[in-house]
């Protein structure tokens, strides 16, 4: 097995593998479900290549992403990693719901521990926050959960910096993940902070700006039509000519330094602290192993400074996300004093 740097999470003693692995794409979202046992044996690449950190969720699929982890992980495989999956988000009478009340808590961890065929779950994520019940009520059930010995250790995906500070009031989080890239900054002005104050692990996704990092604007050249990724706000028209002007400085910055604009990109991320992880997503072991040579470039802080003028935080047109919901903004909750038991 090869050998990774490993960091850690948080200080309750979680320690990952230094770059994760997003397992997102791999049964939809972006494209078509790819084929089961090329995602398998992908799995098994990368956990042999000494990326330890899997990632997924039961809204992936929805819930064919946490079997198939659950097929990848059998025969020893375990443990070798640290698996995180989410809950959070369903689908009811074809719309979206966020939900973090008690019994939905307790009901989708017992469903992603039966779909993934394991004893406990390493770190279990809200995936989006439920602005209808208090962050205090989720956690204080995460908590059971803990207690129980169902979960390890409690993370938040799209929190905001009061919503971090509440959680962490009832139990300590060990993870927040959140989309931090070259064209994503906007958590660094609250968000971060807060979490290095609290000592929590910080877990970026999308690192790669969905791949907009990999290829630039013939990503929508190569991707499939029913890819999300065709209606991101920043691939729209005159956002994505503005946005191509960006990536055509990264791409003259990696040519300097002799790796792909991807691998700078990631790199760029993994300079951000050793308190870091980004979990970039692949469906190919290609690209898999182009990815892991971002943990070897190395930039001087001359080279941040220039790769953060390229990517200052105004300097990329269009929202993030397409879904409102979607984001830290709106992640506020109820005092707890509204809370009524039913």
């Amino acid at each position: 097995m090869a050998t990774v740097k490993r960091i850690k999470l948080g200080s309750q003693g979680l320690e990952v593998s230094a770059q994760g692995l997003g397992c997102l794409g791999m049964t939809g979202f972006n494209g078509p479900p790819k084929p089961e046992p090329e995602m398998i044996a992908l799995i098994h690449h990368a956990i042999n290549s000494g990326f330890t950190f899997l990632d997924t969720s039961d809204f992936y699929g929805p819930h064919t992403n946490e079997i198939l982890l659950g097929k990848a992980l059998k025969e020893g495989m375990r443990e070798r990693v640290e698996l995180a999956t989410k809950f959070g988000i369903n689908f009811a009478d074809g719309k979206r719901e966020i939900h973090g009340d008690p019994a939905y808590v307790m009901a989708a961890c017992e469903a992603s521990l039966k779909r993934l065929d394991v004893d406990c779950i390493d770190l279990y994520y809200q995936h989006r926050i439920d602005s209808k019940a208090p962050i205090e009520v989720t956690i204080g059930e995460l908590k059971k959960l803990v207690e129980e010995g169902k979960i390890k250790y409690i993370g938040l995906s799209e929190a905001s910096a009061s919503t971090i500070r509440r959680a962490y009031a009832v139990h300590l989080i060990t993870a927040v993940q959140l989309e931090w890239s070259l064209w994503s900054r906007d958590v660094e002005e609250e968000i971060v902070p807060t979490c290095r104050e609290l000592g929590i692990g910080i877990v970026a996704y999308s690192p790669l700006g969905r791949g907009f990092f990999s290829s630039g604007a013939k990503l929508l050249e190569n991707i499939s039509k029913d890819d999300f990724r065709r209606n991101l706000p920043r691939l729209q028209l005159d956002n994505l000519e503005h946005n191509k002007k960006l990536f055509e400085r990264v791409i003259e910055m990696a040519e300097k330094k002799g790796c792909t604009t991807s691998q700078l990109a990631l790199a760029w991320v993994h300079h951000q602290g050793d308190d870091v992880c980004p979990i970039p997503g692949t469906t190919k072991i290609g690209n898999f192993n182009q990815n892991i040579k971002a943990l070897s470039v190395k930039l001087t802080p001359e080279e941040m400074a220039e790769l953060e003028s390229i990517a200052s935080a105004d300097a990329v047109k269009g929202h993030r996300d397409m879904y409102s919901f979607a984001t830290y903004n709106n992640s506020e909750t109820p005092p707890l004093s509204s809370w009524k038991v039913s």
